[in-house]
């Protein structure tokens, strides 16, 4: 898969036509899903038959309309589970981008419908509205590199994985992390807020695949 091609393609979109996802592209998310929930331990859910989980205040404040299907990203309650969730919801989004479909990050797609089966233990952490998008969407507005990325000297591959993670989505665009090498090993850091665990694993996701190397060593923080 061309992953930069879906990093540089993809933009968030709220407005969504009318139209079901036909069995084929169902077909397709779900074998992604699955193959990330076999990986992760995950239980994301594809919820196709929820026509009230954009239709709350907050969601129409945010300009969603339309009724598209989602991806309910679930798991076992853990530290780590909000990171897990943004790094392989962020592998959804770009699979989905590949595909045909649009996307976006939705903390305002409502929670009852999956709140009716969780497992004990379990917790629904966000929702990521996939669909046919009325619209494209458009790119976001970053900050200068200098305030996401420590130090003054780094490799190629390093700045090339930066590309990638300026193009990751983000809670309200903030892009609140920070990233540096430790050694050999990447250091990315949360800034702090509400969804910033969740915003971690999105662009860490991005920064592996834009890269280029085989395997990032992530340093702990």
């Amino acid at each position: 898969m061309d992953w930069n091609g879906a990093m540089a393609a993809r933009h968030s979109v709220r407005k969504y036509a009318d139209e079901p996802l036909t069995e084929g592209k169902l077909e397709q998310l779900r074998s992604e899903m699955e193959a990330c929930n076999a990986e992760s331990g995950l239980d994301i859910r594809l919820v196709t038959d929820d026509p009230r989980a954009f239709s709350g205040l907050a969601a129409k404040m945010t300009g969603f309309s339309g009724k598209p299907a989602y991806f309910a990203m679930v798991g076992t309650d853990s530290d780590d589970l909000d990171e897990t969730a943004g790094y392989y919801g962020e592998r959804l989004v770009l699979f989905a981008q590949s595909i045909g479909l649009n996307t976006c990050w939705a903390a305002t797609c409502s929670k009852k419908r999956t709140s009716e089966s969780l497992k004990e233990g379990q917790r629904m952490v966000i929702g990521i509205a996939v669909g046919y998008g009325a619209e494209p969407g458009k790119p976001h507005k970053n900050r200068p590199l200098e305030e996401v990325m420590a130090g003054d000297s780094h490799p190629l591959w390093f700045l090339k994985g930066m590309e990638a993670v300026m193009l990751a989505p983000t809670a309200l665009n903030r892009q609140r992390f920070r990233f540096s090498l430790d050694g050999d090993k990447v250091r990315a850091e949360a800034a702090g807020g509400k969804l910033s665990h969740i915003d971690l694993g999105i662009v860490k996701f991005h920064f592996e695949k834009g890269c280029g190397l085989e395997k990032v060593e992530w340093s702990r923080v």
